[in-house]
């Protein structure tokens, strides 16, 4: 599959987003970590797929739970209150991307020896979905 300059730098902001987030959370919920792997995030998947496709895809019926927890887990993070906002925004998290875990699982499942456990554990994880679609 082949990125284009654009799509690329969207993945290394997604990637600075989970590092950033990730840093947050072992730093114990330090704020200013947190909010800023959400921008990074944020801004990652918007260059990756597209602006239009971005605000269809958290616009979508199936996902405004999910939308609206992981806004909600931002703002209040925003407002000072990164332990209950990260919680928020994680369970966002789940039921925004859970149907990807499905699919993050069988990639996962071809790495030697860790691969099938992992495998396992993302499929638990997203409940078994597999309608993993992007808006077109």
């Amino acid at each position: 599959m082949w990125l284009s300059d654009m799509q690329k730098v969207g993945v290394a902001f997604c990637a600075g987003g989970g590092l950033f987030l990730t840093l947050g959370v072992l730093m114990f919920f330090d704020r200013s970590l947190l909010a800023m792997g959400n921008i990074l995030f944020v801004i990652g998947l918007t260059l990756i797929i597209g602006l239009q496709k971005t605000f269809v895809f958290f616009a979508r019926r199936e996902k405004v739970k999910g939308t609206a927890a992981f806004t909600a887990g931002i703002l209040l993070i925003f407002l000072r209150w990164p332990l209950t906002g990260f919680l928020i925004e994680l369970y966002g998290i789940f039921v925004l991307f859970g149907d990807f875990f499905a699919t993050i699982g069988s990639f996962a499942g071809n790495i030697p020896v860790v691969g099938p456990y992992i495998q396992i554990a993302l499929n638990k994880l997203g409940g078994g979905r597999r309608n993993a679609e992007l808006p077109v």
